[in-house]
């Protein structure tokens, strides 16, 4: 491989070790706990923006239904989330985060909070307080291009 000579190179590069490393519930789930990266980000982005149905989560995510599909009936399943009518009268039937799914949400950023004070514990609290603004500037920037923010709190 060859040494990356520009920032942007050197970007790419650690975005994709950083992803690698970013699968913490893998490890976790073969224990028998934790939730899948799907799950996780699908029951976040439900929490944030209320109940939402497929072509909500379609358009949020930029993925097809039938993908969607698939992920909302396996978190059906486990009880993260249930089906209900549209609150606000809409045919489409929307999925609402159920208890079940809030505790395991809770318990997952737990986990990945924790994990990360243990990366950074000797890290100045400036130096995380900067790599937090900068790793939101980067996500809203490519939101931006991407036409899909992420509601933020």
């Amino acid at each position: 491989m060859e040494k990356p000579d520009k920032p942007t190179h050197l970007i790419e590069f650690e975005t994709m070790v950083l992803g690698r490393h970013l699968q913490p519930s893998a490890p976790r789930s073969r224990r028998g706990g934790g939730l899948d990266r799907s799950a996780y980000t699908l029951l976040s982005r439900i929490r944030m923006q209320g109940p939402m149905s497929i072509g909500q989560l379609s358009d949020a995510f930029g993925l097809d239904a039938s993908t969607l599909n698939r992920q909302t009936a396996a978190m059906l399943r486990a009880g993260l989330v249930e089906r209900i009518p549209d609150p606000d009268g809409g045919i489409a039937r929307k999925f609402r985060i159920t208890e079940e799914g809030q505790r395991g949400l809770d318990e997952e950023r737990s986990e990945n909070i924790r994990g990360l004070e243990r990366v950074m514990a000797a890290w100045a609290p400036e130096e995380v307080a900067d790599f937090a603004g900068y790793l939101k500037r980067l996500n809203i920037d490519i939101e931006n291009l991407d036409g899909r923010p992420w509601p933020r709190p």
